[in-house]
């Protein structure tokens, strides 16, 4: 095979494929932004082709997280100063929250809280750094969840014709928000915001256009609805009651079998205290922190599959690249390393509809790399520790700005 001078290689004694650990570490061989090889570390490199040398670290493939809000700058007024900002404000805090993603390996998001379309208009492809799946803004009912970004809507005629909005401006995703939540006072966490037929409705009218729905849930009777409109993804999945949370097997049951991812939203940005929204409802409802562990460690003891992502970007206990700290956590709930590192690689990938081109590392995918010092599947701490990031074959820097090609 003739191999070109524009090949370079990241070889490391320990890597981890996004699916399984590689015994022999990896030579991963990068072309035009993309994977063409993945050898053993010891096999020589091609002709010609520059190896980075990640001596000490671990290769993985870059981190997804499944959850997030672009245009939210991690303030304590994040969402709710999304009405009063211009253009050109939201695009600045969009790509500010890109590089903080890329700083911290994050090489893919996918956006749930859109402001007035800005992401899905203008962010999605528009340069180097994470590749974004966009919702567009999330479908909720009048003076709902999060209804100041846009996305009001009721009825079944009413959803219908909001899902095909989002069909025709390009959305990736549909995002639909099925109860009340934590960050809208004016609405009740433990309240729903649709009825069955009309979340069936969305979920109808989604696949109709070839979109997949992703429903914001925090109640268990939300939670259970959305199981029952056979949506695609559940966010949150809080099951909360009126004092805590429940997980009954025979939903845990349900969602596993239909395979329905849900994301859990755990990792908080390290030292900050919660919001006071989350304050609030750590008090009505006695939901600590060490008591929303339990609910995710139920989840898994009931075989649910979870993926990682972190509401990034919501309020200062929320900030982009905390998505660490959300597999941390899930270590933390009783998952192995490695299923931990599924949640955030392969199995994230798969949830937003990227698994052909992210998630992994494996020929023919984009060069997204991720390599920390120490060994994740050790000790999953160590992805604090990141030493080189790269996106579609691009070196990020320290803060998550693209430098250019490898060296």
């Amino acid at each position: 095979m003739a191999w070109r001078r524009t090949v370079h290689g990241y070889r490391a004694e320990r890597a981890f494929d996004g699916e399984r650990v590689l015994p022999g570490g990896a030579l991963v061989l990068v072309e035009d932004g993309a994977i063409i090889g993945v050898e053993p570390a010891a096999a020589t490199a091609p002709a010609g082709c520059e190896v980075t040398d990640l001596a000490g670290a671990t290769l993985l493939p870059g981190l997804i997280d499944t959850h997030v809000h672009l245009c939210a700058d991690g303030g304590p007024r994040a969402l709710d100063q999304l009405a009063e900002l211009d253009a050109g404000a939201v695009d600045a805090i969009v790509s500010v929250s890109l590089r903080r993603q890329l700083a911290a390996g994050v090489t893919a998001v996918r956006d749930l809280g859109d402001a007035d379309w800005a992401v899905v208009d203008r962010h999605r492809g528009a340069g180097p750094g994470p590749t974004v799946v966009a919702a567009g803004p999330p479908i909720t009912s009048v003076q709902g969840h999060c209804w100041w970004l846009g996305g009001e809507a009721s009825g079944v005629d009413g959803l219908r014709r909001a899902v095909r909005e989002r069909a025709e401006r390009g959305a990736d995703v549909v995002k639909v928000m099925a109860s009340g939540g934590v960050m809208t006072v004016a609405t009740d966490v433990l309240g729903g915001q649709f009825t069955l037929e009309e979340l069936h409705a969305v979920v109808d009218e989604a696949h109709a256009a070839g979109l997949p729905v992703t429903a914001h849930a925090h109640p268990l009777t939300s939670v259970e609805q959305c199981a029952a409109a056979g949506v695609d993804g559940i966010e949150h999945g809080s099951c909360f009651v009126e004092h805590g949370f429940a997980v009954p097997a025979q939903l845990a049951a349900r969602l596993a079998r239909a395979g329905t991812p849900v994301c859990p939203t755990l990792g908080r940005t390290p030292g900050v205290a919660p919001s006071p929204q989350m304050l609030a409802v750590i008090q009505r409802l006695g939901m600590t922190w060490d008591r929303r562990l339990a609910h995710v460690t139920a989840l898994l003891e009931g075989g649910v599959r979870l993926v990682s992502g972190t509401d990034g970007g919501i309020n200062p206990s929320k900030t982009h690249g905390v998505l660490p700290e959300a597999v941390i956590d899930l270590v933390d709930c009783g998952a192995s390393a490695e299923e931990a590192l599924v949640s955030a690689t392969s199995a994230a990938a798969q949830a937003c509809g990227l698994a052909a081109r992210t998630g992994r590392l494996a020929a023919g995918l984009d060069a997204d790399l991720l390599a920390v010092d120490g060994d994740p599947l050790t000790d999953i701490r160590a992805l604090r520790a990141v030493r080189t990031v790269v996106s579609r074959g691009r070196v990020a820097g320290p803060d998550g700005t693209v430098v250019g090609q490898p060296p």
